[in-house]
């Protein structure tokens, strides 16, 4: 027996390992392989139509790509490795590659929506543990509507959001969530960009968009604490996805044109009109003008976008760049945008991650003067010519009315915005249930308005006729340059930990944040013509005027929230928000916003395992209180007024500085407080998915002016105070249903309507606000005063028309006093509503509001084979529309609309709706208010995408085409232009247009016209 030394034993071993690694190593069956090419297409499982962006990932690692248009996708990896496909709404697969070069994967509905991913205030949850109400409208519905904005986008997508738009190009639409909240305080949405707070979404380009997501009870928004009073619309941005670069373009382009044109009188109708109104005979001559041919034309759109995608497990990005354009309805009025977008992240290692979101958008907006020049083509003769060799026809001569092509043509309005919206964060995960992440925000804007009058004299050197009062002896130039940058910094920290079957997550965080303004407002008389010479410096200085204004507040905020769920089974949800504001004094300034939530998943129950009908069946109840800061700086500043001259002693006036506005010290948050009740369902499958809401929301402690004695010396007699009260309630319902015919035809069918009821429940001493001016003889025609909604219309009650001289006689009161004794036959009979025995404002009656009492949407979804066709319908009823341009008549000579003239009231006529050829300047009264019901077909969509066999030949991974229409067809009562009506616009000093206040809606004086827009558009992948 051979003898071995222990010192020899361990070197035999280190020979023996070594050879067996060897063994190891070259060995086919153990020894690791190079990775293997896998190339495959997923698809829905229903309809067998390819998925784009379904993430393909190598299970264990960070390896990982994205599917292209078609579904296909291409991944290296073992050949025993597993690959994992997910998207959201979808069932996770799990797919062991056994060698394999080719997987086709068809992915299944997820039903129960469990692990459908929902953006929410400052982070994500599952679609079935979200406690609050939100709904989420993805970016691929979005962008089949030819709009700049993608508010604009979601009408009739969403209920209890209500969008009402405006066809003017660069204009923002009204976004009303769960009704109209405030009348003096700010009422429009909060939008979040990435993490960035913003008031204006139209720089951002739709097809760089993921998905929106809607938040509208407060439980859901007290996240966002005083800026979330009147719902917030998050928007989510797409980033760069692991795998190779992919190249997409996207594009339409077609034309827009009115919707609808009021027919006017023409030259014989004008002239039978203005002579039974006159007493005097007028001849129709040889013109019959329409003015608004003369105004309006079709308008040339197009927009175009290109992406590239990419990236690699430490690194991805999303680039982006945009153009549209929107040549408008109105002659001299364009739009312009260009916009690039850059979004990257880097995973430093699986604790470090940081990323950038940047956009820059280039506004140019060539602004028609449609104010003016609207309500002149109303009322202009149609007997005059609008321009021949030159000259324009002078209507003002004739008539006191501006010649509408010359309110276009005689000044030059545009402006120019740049704006920079961006965002970066640093994520850190010390461990996998703890997370901190640090984002900072910010929003610049620098707008230049340019405006520009030209010089022209009532002579023959302008007009075919001279004389009248329409002329601008002095050409004039206006320069108003406005800057806002708004920063936003959040710090925030998340505990998410699972014990067993509870999961809990934690949130707490500090943010703060600040807006600065500056503008500055030059202008001079006498600056030339030549537009190259449109400077200040060119003017009069004798002429030169000055001015600048600005704002600055800040706001710093403590937030925390806690989400529990017992297996999957109850939901909890609390909110907490500290909001300090310097828009308040130091005794009001810190506001605190609490929310609760809770959930119950019924179909998680034992008891209702047996049952074939629910997929997923959801109670949910919150309740929660936001504030809303939206008020002037200065509200509770006293300021002083200066170079106001007094006569000390009678004597001569000395110039001097005086307190002209009382100033409440102790103005405070308007608060919001809301209690909501859902449920939520999915059923049969998948095949059927709903949801009904209950809303109670109360907004307190609003601002509104106060009646002061005058003896305060308050120069209006009123202050700015917190005293009054608004009500919204109503439900909510959803429903879709999906379903598939054959392999080859699938079909959708969704729906949604929403039921509001508006209402002031106390001004406590308030005054009510009167508003919806529109000249004329009508100083207002609306009043929010209590039980009645905001922006009510209160008017003179019409009765119907004199026939004759015995009525007017015999129309007394109790007291026996004829009520309208200088009234003629033909004339309207008005409601003396105090019973005083005569007609004035105190006989004013509420008649109804814009504020529909229900709006709705319909959208309809066919695909076969490889086309595809969508239909949207949108509508609303219940509201009313006051007919501001017809009240707007002041003379026997203004032009009438078409039915009008035939269907005005005649002696032996008995009409009883129409008065008597007249000269206008009637008082308001219900003869103005019509209908705003409507129901039109939103968008109708007809696509084709290119098979796969040709995309192979030409080298393309998705090629679509498609025709879209918009606004193709509107049923309506409404005789007028349209009855999408938002409100007056009005101008800050600093050039700021604010679209949409709540007490001028649904007043058509000056709107612009809606369009109907017909376009043809591609979309092609690399």
């Amino acid at each position: 027996m051979e003898n071995i030394s222990l010192h020899q034993q361990p070197r035999r071993r280190a020979v023996l390992l070594i050879g067996l690694l060897v063994m190891l190593f070259f060995h086919p069956a153990l020894a690791g392989q190079p990775p293997i090419r896998i190339t495959g297409k997923v698809t829905d499982g229903t309809s067998s139509v390819g998925l784009p962006g379904v993430t393909v990932q190598v299970k264990g690692t960070t390896t990982g790509t994205v599917t292209d248009g078609t579904g296909s996708y291409t991944i290296q990896a073992d050949d025993n490795a597993t690959l994992v496909f997910s998207s959201i709404g979808y069932q996770k697969i799990e797919i062991v590659i056994g060698g394999r070069t080719t997987i086709n994967v068809p992915l299944v509905e997820d039903t129960k929506s469990l692990n459908e991913v929902v953006v929410v205030g400052y982070g994500t949850q599952r679609k079935s543990d979200v406690t609050g109400a939100t709904v989420t409208i993805k970016g691929d519905e979005l962008i089949k509507q030819p709009v700049l904005t993608a508010t604009q986008a979601l009408q009739g997508k969403a209920a209890g959001v209500q969008i009402i738009s405006s066809g003017q190009p660069g204009s923002s639409p009204v976004v009303r969530i769960r009704g109209t909240g405030s009348a003096l305080g700010g009422t429009a949405a909060l939008f979040v960009v990435d993490g960035v707070l913003t008031d204006d979404i139209s720089n951002i380009n739709t097809a760089d968009i993921v998905n929106v997501d809607v938040l509208k009870d407060a439980s859901a928004t007290a996240i966002y604490g005083s800026r979330g009073a009147n719902g917030v619309v998050i928007i989510t941005t797409k980033r760069g996805t692991v795998g190779k670069m992919t190249v997409n373009y996207s594009g339409n382009a077609g034309f827009r044109m009115p919707s609808y044109l009021v027919p006017m009188a023409n030259s014989t109708e004008y002239a039978n009109y203005v002579s039974a109104a006159t007493g005097n005979i007028v001849s129709p001559g040889t013109t019959s003008t329409d003015w608004y041919k003369q105004i309006l034309r079709n308008g040339f759109q197009q927009n175009h976008g290109i992406s590239i995608n990419g990236g690699t497990d430490k690194s991805t990005y999303f680039l982006s760049a945009g153009y549209y354009t929107d040549q408008g309805l109105v002659i001299d009025n364009q739009y312009k945008r260009f916009s690039i977008r850059a979004n990257n992240d880097f995973t430093f290692n699986k604790y470090v991650k940081v990323g950038i979101s940047a956009s820059y958008a280039n506004g140019d907006n060539q602004i028609a003067n449609l104010g003016t020049a609207y309500n002149d083509a109303y009322r202009a003769a149609p007997l005059i010519q609008s321009k021949e060799n030159g000259k324009y026809g002078n209507t003002s001569v004739y008539q006191n009315v501006g010649n509408p092509l010359m309110d276009i043509e005689k000044n030059n309005n545009h402006a120019t915005d740049n704006r920079l919206l961006g965002s970066a964060y640093l994520e850190i995960k010390p461990v996998d249930w703890i997370t901190y992440r640090t984002n900072i925000g910010g929003d610049w804007v620098n707008l230049n308005t340019r405006e520009y009058n030209y010089q022209f004299n009532n002579d023959t050197t302008t007009f075919i006729n001279p004389g009248g009062n329409q002329r601008n002896p002095n050409s004039n130039l206006k320069f108003i340059n406005t800057r806002t940058f708004h920063w936003t910094w959040d710090n925030l920290i998340t505990f998410n930990k699972k014990f067993d079957k509870h999961a809990l997550t934690v949130l707490v965080g500090t943010t703060a944040e600040k807006y600065t303004l500056t503008s500055f407002t030059a202008f001079r008389k006498d600056v030339p013509a030549a537009q190259n010479l449109w400077y200040i410096n060119t003017g009069n200085a004798n002429t030169s005027t000055n001015d600048g204004s600005g704002d600055q507040y800040n706001r710093n905020s403590y937030i925390g929230r806690v989400n529990y769920n017992y297996n999957d089974k109850y939901l909890f949800t609390a909110t907490i928000r500290a909001d300090g504001s310097s828009r308040f004094p130091a005794q009001n300034r810190w506001g605190y916003f609490p929310s609760v939530g809770a959930g119950w998943v019924i179909t998680n129950e034992s008891f209702m395992a047996s049952q074939q009908v629910f997929d997923m069946l959801k109670v949910r109840a919150s309740w929660g209180k936001v504030g809303n800061d939206r008020i002037p700086t200065d509200a509770y500043t006293v300021t002083v007024a200066p170079n106001l001259a007094y006569p000390f002693g009678g004597g001569i006036a000395t110039p001097g500085n005086a307190i002209t506005q009382i100033k409440d010290p102790n103005v405070k948050w308007e608060t919001t407080e809301e209690a909501d009740l859902g449920v939520e369902f999915t059923a049969l499958n998948g095949k059927l998915t709903g949801e009904v809401n209950y809303y109670n929301k109360k907004s307190r402690d609003l601002l509104i002016n106060v009646k002061v004695p005058s003896v305060a010396g308050d120069a209006d007699g009123v202050v700015l105070t917190n005293a009054a009260s608004i009500q919204n309630q109503g439900f909510e319902f959803t429903l879709n249903w999906r379903g598939k015919i054959t392999n080859d035809l699938s079909y959708r069918i969704g729906g949604n309507a929403t039921l509001n009821q508006n209402k002031v429940i106390g001004l406590n001493g308030g005054q009510p606000i009167l508003d919806g001016g529109i000249g004329a003889n009508q100083q207002y025609t609306t009043r929010t005063d209590n039980g009645q909604p905001v922006g009510s219309f209160y008017v003179l009650q019409v009765l119907g028309v004199f026939q004759n001289s015995d009525e007017i006689a015999n129309y007394k009161n109790a007291a026996g006093q004829v009520i309208q004794p200088s009234a003629n036959a033909g004339d309207f009979k008005y409601q003396d509503t105090n019973g005083d025995g005569k007609i004035d404002d105190n006989d004013r009656v509420f008649a109804g509001s814009y504020q529909p009492k229900a709006y709705f949407g319909l959208n309809l979804g066919l695909t076969y084979k490889s086309f595809d066709l969508s239909v949207d319908f949108y509508g609303n009823v219940g509201n009313q529309i006051y007919n501001g341009k017809r009240a707007f008549r002041q003379s026997a000579l203004d032009n009438v609309e078409k039915s009008v003239a035939y269907k005005r009231w005649s002696a032996g006529s008995g009409i009883q709706t129409e008065p008597a050829a007249n000269s206008g300047n009637l008082p308001p009264s219900t003869y103005f208010i019509e209908s705003g019901n409507f129901a039109r077909i939103n968008n109708l969509t007809l696509g084709y995408r290119v098979p796969d066999a040709v995309l192979k030949k030409i080298g393309a991974s998705n090629v679509r085409v498609f025709v879209t229409g918009q606004n193709l067809f509107t049923l309506k009562k409404y005789s007028g232009f349209t009855a999408e009506l938002p409100g007056f616009n009005t101008t800050s000093s600093a050039g700021i247009v604010t679209t949409g206040s709540p007490t001028t809606q649904g007043i058509e004086l000056n709107a612009y016209p809606t369009p109907s827009t017909l376009v043809a558009g591609l979309n092609i992948g690399f």
